[in-house]
């Protein structure tokens, strides 16, 4: 017997040379400079391994607002919190793959996606598929630390203020890098204790510290993909289990690990999985976790519900399950045609709807009414959910050819979108107009 999942692919394979001939692209006027307005909540950048860029969308109504492009490798751009401009590690080559290799952190301009500076590092920072915790922003805005892996681990430390490269800080043992306050940053090490590097006020190396064991490697090792959440790191291990990294004080503490899974819930196999499967709700305390039912070490398997748990009782709140984000073949959307009969229609949302949903990515807004953010890796597209209800709400595509990272980086008021919004009200200017669905 077919399944719906399988006939949807059949079905989609069918339709494919037909809805790819279909699209129509509407004449572009080139030369044509605008600015953004002041950001909002429900804005995104989406990140995109092949095309080498995040694509900033609206999810509110599917508008493409802009990209940035960075190099070889995923994107990761970091954000201001005193400055509308963001930060962006990147690698290029002088022959595209190989060649002379160039490092440097970039600065953009947020309003106008444009760069204005660039600081050249060491030529030797980590490149994975997945770039969460490769670089981190100290929660001052001073300092960005770029995590460096040749195979020996360090830090390269920016200053963002003087837009100089200060020094690079060996941590040997550790990787990756997270912000843990102003002026420090945290590395998770081999042994399952975490490493905190305190800089001096000019960004030196003024102490490093290890702290005690807080998770077995060899019996259930945790993800690198964490979540903030206030003055803490959340951190999912292979069986579910959650760890918390308290960097409040002036030593780290670790709370009592506590299971996303029930008991029963685990024997039938339900565990965290995917590349980017936490993310937390600052403003009311929930936190969303991807989960999917399978084998010991499918932590990187595909997911196809959410659970969403009180981060104060510890209890789940909800189940939302979980449907495909959106389906695109090299940057064109699986989506019947304007003109299309409703037979044609009707099949299309059939195929699409009963596609498996295959999310890999997940990420939260911040502000009042939040939005449940939901990727596959392989498709450029973002699903649309009420984050507080769980209800579908629409498909954001195309947003690039794959997702390789969600940010959200707006919500609330902050020093960066006080002044965008001061330099938009002095100069007059009006919101970005591009072109809907610009691939």
């Amino acid at each position: 017997m077919i399944g719906p999942g399988l006939a949807a692919v059949g079905l989609l394979l069918a339709l494919t040379p037909t809805l790819a001939a279909r699209a129509d692209l509407a004449a572009e006027s080139p030369g044509k400079v605008e600015r953004l307005q002041a950001p909002s909540a429900h804005w995104a950048f989406v990140s995109d391994l092949v095309l080498e860029r995040a694509a900033l969308v609206n999810l509110d109504d599917g508008r493409f607002l802009g990209q940035v492009n960075g190099g070889y490798g995923a994107i990761a751009p970091m954000f201001s919190r005193r400055r509308p401009e963001l930060y962006l590690p990147a690698t290029y080559f002088s022959r595209r793959t190989r060649g002379t290799r160039t490092d440097v952190l970039e600065v953009y301009d947020l309003p106008t996606l444009s760069p204005v500076a660039e600081i050249a590092l060491p030529g030797k920072r980590a490149i994975d598929a997945v770039a969460l915790a490769h670089s981190a922003l100290s929660d001052d805005d001073r300092f960005v630390a770029v995590f460096n892996w040749t195979p020996a681990t360090s830090l390269s430390i920016v200053d963002t203020d003087n837009r100089t490269f200060v020094e690079e800080i060996p941590i040997p043992g550790c990787s990756l890098v997270y912000p843990a306050g102003p002026r420090r940053f945290l590395s998770l090490c081999s042994d399952g204790s975490a490493l905190l590097v305190r800089l001096t006020p000019d960004g030196h190396e003024q102490s490093k510290a290890r702290s005690r064991s807080f998770f077995d490697p060899k019996t259930d090792p945790i993800t690198e993909k964490a979540a903030r959440f206030g003055s803490s790191l959340l951190f999912a291990s292979f069986e579910g289990m959650v760890h918390t990294v308290d960097f409040s004080g002036e030593e780290l503490t670790f709370a009592e690990p506590w299971p996303l899974a029930s008991a029963d819930e685990r024997r039938d196999g339900w565990r965290t999985g995917g590349w980017q499967h936490l993310a937390a709700h600052q403003a009311s305390g929930r936190l969303y976790a991807l989960m999917h039912q399978g084998e010991a070490d499918s932590h990187k398997d595909a997911g196809n519900e959410v659970w969403v748990f009180d981060l104060k009782t510890r209890k789940r709140l909800s189940r939302i399950e979980l449907r495909n984000p959106g389906l695109t073949i090299y940057g064109f959307p699986l989506v019947a045609p304007a003109d299309a009969n409703w037979a044609t229609r009707k099949l299309v949302d059939f195929a699409v709807n009963n596609f498996p949903p295959s999310v890999s990515h997940i990420q939260v807004t911040q502000d009042e009414r939040p939005l449940l953010l939901t990727a596959s890796q392989w498709s450029g597209a973002v699903g649309v959910y009420d984050a507080i209800g769980g209800k579908f709400v629409r498909r954001v595509l195309p947003t690039g050819w794959t997702t390789d990272l969600l940010i959200t980086p707006w919500g609330g008021e902050s020093g960066a979108v006080a002044r965008w919004q001061t330099q938009a009200q002095a100069s007059g200017e009006r919101p970005a107009a591009t072109a809907e669905g610009a691939p």
